[in-house]
């Protein structure tokens, strides 16, 4: 007998079960956080595990060097909380270095200048001395074996070290080492090892257990041979010996020492939140663009978007229009809280909104319109490509960014530029929820430390050198990023995490698929998870990009192919600037869920990586 779909959009069944489930952007993280569900470890163990594991098969979206956001939920609790793994900008990261020493107007997309502080290990080393149960060894072990045996190389790693292997040759030698094994572009599906990394990580674990004593205080002599041992000592011998070619076109020697790393640990906070209908949606707060989509929410509750079909023109105008007013207040106010005051309260209040509400109009603007709040924020600051250029006799604009100018991105073969990086979510049999969005330290973004087999973060770039605004460049201070996680609780009680890669386009598409699951009523009937993910989405690049080289489209929204022909018409009509791409080309998006019992999960199926699993 023949199966009929009953959802031409839908490419495979919602993951349903009650022992757990585990979605990630990668098969393998998948199936490494469900091993450790089955071997007895919580939701938090399996977090871990799976980021790590990320970091070996997924290197252009995720790396050690980089930075993670995580959002928290035990068994039992009605508040989740946001663990800070954004390390901040080192103590030598002033506005006077960058632009008055070493003459930039913008920092460097690539290279040392933008490396902040590394977040990733001391955050997991906090969630698993905190909230988890198992050893260090049982979250090492599965990417030690991956990074030393080999994994299958997926497509857009492959494609990722095409674009910069001309970089690497040129002036990344250490990572030419690594990734141009023969001194060529690993074809996909190669048995890819790094088994620097895997040594880096073994010395740790051995470091870890050389004192005996159980889990803590073998976490601890793990987080000082990171922090306070070799780790961070190379690290700095590195910054301070090398000079490196970056996006700028010229070479730059980086500011980040050892006291930095010594000095800093991952925050637990509390998370920001707007209620919804019957959700209560939770985000990080303003050092990410999470709040974004609150905004977003906050200015969608005055339209009745539940009696307009979700590829309908009139529920996509009004969403693009919505979007481009809260990315607009992204720019104007969002900063590290702890060295800027956010006006938080207001921007997510009904008063403000109304008032906001009203510049959503039958045609599609053009403008940059943030909002007005008495003593808070700066302008929107958007940079021109034209102006952004090398000196005489240096490597051109055009050719920089072939060489991947700014960082959570890749570059298409229209030379426009894709974010990407990683995401996880995991609710284990007991009602644990883990949620993270691993990212930086890319491949692309900075050269390998030879002596550690990974490259640092560059998420500094998200910095300004203008005095005076909300994300202004300072020591000690988080760059407000585009890394966003979230989580929903459904009528009081913990109910959803679900999140993206994608740069500046993360709390976009995390909108869509939130309305679409979250729908009360109307001609369309709610979506679940997997529906919701692959639906026929869209984004805005209206506003100024968060990476280099931070310039913006105005009115330009790109939509997949599946968008139906009589919208985009419609849309170009009210002057939307419509770029329509391939029909599975926008999100990569995972879910978990929980109800009861149940626990529910699923994946993105673009791009052939995203899985989900459970039982």
């Amino acid at each position: 007998m023949s199966f009929i779909n009953p959802n031409p959009f839908t490419t495979r069944p919602e993951i349903d079960g009650t022992f757990g489930v585990v979605a990630s952007t990668h098969w393998i993280g998948t199936a490494v956080g469900m091993g450790i569900l089955e071997r007895g470890g919580n939701a938090f163990d399996a977090g871990i595990a799976t980021a790590f594991a990320l970091q070996v098969v997924e290197p252009h979206l995720c790396g050690p060097g980089g930075d993670v956001p995580v959002m928290l939920c035990e068994a039992g609790s009605t508040s989740p909380k946001v663990v800070c793994g954004q390390g901040p900008a080192p103590a030598g990261a002033t506005i006077a270095h960058y632009r008055d020493r070493l003459g930039l107007d913008i920092v460097p997309g690539t290279g040392l200048l933008p490396a902040c502080i590394p977040g990733t290990f001391e955050t997991y080393m906090m969630v698993l001395r905190d909230y988890g149960t198992l050893r260090l060894r049982d979250m090492l072990e599965p990417a030690i074996g991956y990074a030393e045996n080999g994994h299958p190389l997926v497509e857009r790693a492959s494609a990722t070290i095409g674009t910069v292997a001309e970089l690497f040759r040129e002036h990344w030698p250490t990572s030419a080492q690594v990734y141009l094994p023969q001194g060529r572009v690993p074809l996909p599906g190669t048995l890819f090892t790094n088994k620097r990394l895997a040594e880096t990580y073994k010395r740790i674990l051995k470091e870890a257990e050389a004192g005996g004593g159980g889990r803590e205080a073998e976490i601890e002599r793990a987080r000082r041979a990171w922090s306070q041992g070799f780790v961070a000592e190379t690290i700095d011998a590195f910054c301070r010996t090398n000079e490196v070619m970056d996006v700028s076109g010229r070479r730059h020697m980086g500011v980040l020492t050892a006291q930095d790393i010594a000095t800093w640990l991952p925050t637990i906070e509390e998370p920001v939140h707007l209620d919804y209908g019957a959700y209560r949606v939770l985000k990080a707060n303003a050092w990410t663009q999470g709040p974004v989509l609150l905004q977003m929410l906050a200015l969608l509750k005055g339209f009745d978007l539940d009696r307009m079909a979700p590829t309908d023109p009139d529920f996509v105008h009004i969403w693009v229009e919505c979007a481009k007013l809260a990315y607009a207040d992204r720019e104007a106010f969002y900063g590290d809280p702890k060295f800027v005051a956010v006006p938080m309260e207001t921007l997510l209040s009904e008063t403000y909104n109304a008032e906001r509400r009203k510049l959503v109009g039958e045609r599609a603007s053009l403008e940059q319109r943030p909002g007005r709040i008495e003593g808070y924020g700066g302008r929107v600051v958007v940079k021109d490509a034209r102006a952004i250029g090398a000196g005489a006799g240096e490597p051109t604009f055009a050719r920089i960014n072939t060489w991947h100018g700014g960082g959570e991105q890749r570059v298409d073969s229209n030379g426009r530029v894709v974010g990407d990086t990683v995401h996880i979510d995991i609710i284990d049999k007991h009602g644990n929820m883990f949620t993270a969005t691993p990212s930086g330290g890319w491949l692309q973004s900075s050269p390998v430390i030879p002596d550690l087999g990974f490259p640092l973060g560059t998420r500094g770039q998200m910095f300004w050198l203008e005095d005076g605004l909300p994300a202004s460049l300072a020591p000690g201070k988080r760059p407000r990023s585009t890394l966003s996680v979230g989580m929903a609780l459904r009528e009081g009680k913990p109910y959803m995490s679900w999140g993206t890669p994608g740069g500046d386009q993360q709390d976009q598409w995390s909108c869509q698929f939130f309305l679409h699951h979250a729908r009360l009523s109307g001609i369309t009937p709610r979506m679940n998870l997997q529906e919701a993910i692959d639906a026929p989405a869209w984004h805005i690049e209206h506003f100024p990009l968060s990476f280099w080289p931070r310039t913006a489209r105005p009115g330009v929204l790109i939509t997949e192919g599946r968008l139906p022909a009589a919208t985009v018409k419609e849309l170009e009509r009210r002057g939307h600037k419509i770029e329509v791409g391939p029909d599975w080309s926008e999100g990569r998006l995972s879910a978990a869920s929980q109800d009861g019992v149940r626990r529910k999960a699923a994946a993105n199926a673009r791009g052939m990586q995203g899985y989900a699993a459970g039982r």
